[in-house]
């Protein structure tokens, strides 16, 4: 019994203070991040866009202010990600979490984690990634490809296999508490999310309709470029934010 119960601190050691300090983080960003771009813009009735806070601080310019939300963005996921890696190593570990099964495991949740979360940023690249559609920077069209056809939320999904394989890594039972409380966020964020994805996008099909067809061609092809110029560095970025540091 004692053996199950982790030296009778139980499955998770609730007494630690740095579990709820991650927990609050993990809760804390998608509110963020997602409260800050409705912030900026909102759609009412499917037919008005309006503007808001970020695009004025950043001077009028939406792509700068959409940048300055991914910089963001990112900083709070690698200090969320800090939190969630400390808060593992003073937690208690199982023995059925440290056996070669569950690293080996660790190493295809992980893996398969990464390879969701980078092929979604190769397809939707920095603005794509980062709530461009809140700031009016739409794609050419909604991704449907890999790994969209997988599932509708591959960043979301590859992300809470990364917390779930880094939690079989140390072989913490708290880690896995804590990737329930990844994959709960997300899919709150996503019930807020798809709807408002949604209607900005059949927004932008009718004004398609009556735009010229030559002027929407050369917008296209300006897109490409710009998400192809901009894509190393987020790669780099999220590779890092999803491999767990191991020390």
């Amino acid at each position: 019994m004692t053996s199950f119960l982790g030296n009778n601190k139980g499955l998770v050691d609730f007494d630690q203070k740095s579990l709820a300090i991650a927990a609050a983080s993990i809760a804390f960003n998608p509110i963020f991040w997602k409260t800050s771009a409705l912030q900026h813009a909102k759609v009412r009735r499917v037919k008005k866009y309006h503007n808001k806070v970020l695009t004025k601080l950043a001077g009028g310019n939406s792509r700068y202010a959409c940048y300055g939300l991914a910089v963001t963005i990112f900083s709070l996921g690698i200090f969320r990600d800090f939190l969630y890696e400390r808060a593992l190593r003073a937690q208690p570990s199982h023995p059925l979490l440290e056996t070669d099964l569950a690293k080996y495991l660790a190493y295809a949740l992980i893996a398969g984690g990464n390879t969701l979360v980078i092929s979604s940023m190769w397809a939707l690249g920095v603005t794509g990634t980062y709530l461009g559609d809140y700031f009016g920077i739409l794609m050419d069209d909604m991704v449907t490809g890999f790994p969209f056809n997988i599932c509708g939320a591959p960043m979301y999904y590859g992300s809470t296999m990364s917390f779930l394989g880094t939690a079989l890594w140390f072989g913490k039972p708290a880690g896995v508490l804590l990737t329930a409380e990844v994959l709960i966020v997300y899919l709150l964020a996503l019930r807020f999310e798809d709807p408002f994805t949604g209607a900005i996008y059949a927004k932008r099909a009718q004004a398609q309709q009556k735009r010229p067809k030559k002027e929407f061609q050369s917008n296209s092809s300006n897109h490409r470029l710009y998400r192809l110029h901009n894509l190393l560095p987020s790669l780099y970025a999220v590779t890092l934010l999803q491999i767990p540091v191991i020390k």
